[in-house]
Parts: structure tokens; sequence; C-alpha cells
């Protein structure tokens, strides 16, 4: 797939088909995490593949319910003492969402859904999966083939947030100055 065709297949997918998720896809997109740029080149990312149902329906729990659908959860976590701060900035934090979204990129390559999950319980987490105290879970994300229809929570997300619906360029992006609308040739 093309870059371009890569950045529009990607979507927050809510619902998965029942259909096990090849390792070699899972290696693939982790491998495309791997690859990411980071602070100093410290690579201070690390992530757990859960593929145990009873583990995911754990994980899946409270707003996230829909989720436990996945054949896959991938839990990204970042070692903050690997990583750099500037000027309050915590880059563990970018770097962690760097590699995660070249693995939900490279997901959605190989023709698999993800969605972003970011509320979560870090503590309950930490002890059902056995993360050390240091570490710091920043991101969630299921892993699977999308179910050929999104379901009613889909709809419903969709309704209520917009989820198609993208700003202008011009809303985003300035030219120059904050404020100065960036223009389109």
């Amino acid at each position: 797939m093309k870059f371009d065709d890569i950045i529009q297949a990607r979507k927050s997918v809510r619902r998965y088909a029942d259909r096990p998720v090849e390792q070699e896809k899972i290696t693939k997109c982790l491998e495309a995490a791997r690859l990411a740029p980071s602070w100093g080149n410290k690579q201070c990312w690390r992530f757990i593949v859960v593929r145990d149902k009873e583990v995911i329906a754990k994980l899946a729990k409270g707003f996230n319910f829909w989720a436990k659908s996945a054949p896959v959860f991938i839990v990204a976590c970042g070692d903050p003492k690997q990583s750099g701060t500037r000027h309050g900035q915590n880059y563990y934090l970018v770097d962690v969402a760097i590699a995660t979204e070249h693995l939900v990129l490279e997901a959605a390559n190989l023709g698999l859904g993800t969605c972003w999950l970011g509320f979560f319980d870090e503590k309950e987490i930490k002890e059902l999966l056995e993360i050390p105290k240091e570490i710091r879970v920043v991101a969630l994300t299921p892993l699977g083939y999308p179910h050929p229809s999104e379901g009613v929570w889909g709809k419903v997300v969709k309704m209520a947030v917009g989820s198609k619906k993208r700003k202008n360029l011009g809303e985003i992006a300035y030219d120059g100055k904050w404020g100065n609308p960036f223009e389109k040739p």
C-alpha cells in the first residue's frame, strides 16, 4: 500500500473479527515500532503483546469494554529514565507515542485494525502484567482484523465525536506566526 493510502486507511476500529492475528504480522508491527526515532536514540519503549482472552477482558473493562473482541492487545510502556526531559516535558511520552504510531500504521498497512486507548487504570494494568514500578504505561491498543460491521458501539462513538470530521488545514497550521492561516498552493 502507498503511504498516503495507509494514512487514509488507518482508523479507530471498535469491533474485531473472530480471527487470530498471524505471528508474522504482530512481529512486523513491533518491528515498525522498533525503528521509530527517540530521544538520544535511547528507545525507552517496551511493548507487551497479550493474547490471553481473560487478560484481554481485564484490559478492556470499563469504558473500553468493546475492545474485548480483539484477539490481541498491545500495551505500550516507557521507561522515563531512558529518555529525556526538557522544560518540564517528559519525552518518554513522545518517544512511546511515535513508536506506537509506527505500530498502528503498520497494522493498517497489513489490513489490521487498532484503536489507541488512553483511558485506563495504570496501577491495575501494572499489577496485572507485572510491570515494574518505574515503568509507565502510556497507551493500549487492541489489534485484530476489523469486523465487517462496526457494530452499535462504533456507530455511537462516531456520532458522538464525529470521528470522520477533520478540521481544515488553515485551522490547524499557521504560516510564520500564530494565527496566520497556512494556505494551500
